[in-house]
């Protein structure tokens, strides 16, 4: 349906993400995948979804040379703990500390999505409260020896074996911790479609 909507554009995702890659895929959109350096440095004074707009603003801002049938896509996920935005890991250390401080408490996974076109720019973003259990070392030690913990924001992936023995309560879009708000991805394409 979408799809047949946005037949006269070109959508672009730019987006290294095997997640959001997936998730366009399985919206059945017609899509390229366009990656460009970025620098994803932002201001300190910038709080919860401020930060997330501005780096899907700076990411399109890479990409010059949009045509009239264009739709970039560009998006970033942080976790948000104490007021401090929780980015993807260094290193081991890094990710231990991140899912240690995570435990037994709520945080909010934030997201922001850029809909650019050579005209146009529109900015959405979602938040979703997630709250862990209690975590012993053994599990987190489990977890980030088994799986891919360096390429997520704070550390940890919902949708993998750390999410189905950490989550307790979810409040918002499931698919927003993993990257993208889908029902608010699919509705501002349905707009911009028209």
């Amino acid at each position: 349906m979408l799809k047949e909507k946005l037949k006269n554009h070109n959508l672009i995702l730019a987006s290294g993400s095997p997640r959001r890659q997936q998730f366009f895929k399985e919206l059945d959109l017609d899509f390229t995948i366009q990656l460009k350096p970025v620098d994803e440095t932002f201001p300190d004074h910038l709080q919860g979804a401020e930060i997330t707009d501005y780096l899907a603003k700076l990411k399109a801002a890479a990409f010059t040379d949009l045509q009239a049938t264009d739709i970039l896509v560009t998006s970033d996920t942080i976790v948000w703990f104490n007021g401090v935005a929780l980015n993807k890991p260094e290193d081991r250390d890094e990710a231990y500390a991140m899912i240690a401080a995570l435990s037994g408490n709520s945080h909010e996974v934030i997201t922001s999505v850029a809909f650019t076109t050579k005209e146009s720019q529109t900015v959405i973003n979602d938040t979703t409260t997630v709250t862990f259990k209690e975590l012993t070392e053994e599990e987190i030690n489990y977890y980030i020896d088994n799986y891919q913990s360096y390429d997520k924001a704070g550390g940890y992936g919902i949708q993998e074996w750390f999410g189905y023995i950490a989550v307790t309560r979810l409040k918002g879009s499931y698919f927003n911790v993993m990257g993208m708000p889908l029902h608010k991805v699919y509705e501002t394409l349905m707009q911009l479609a028209e």
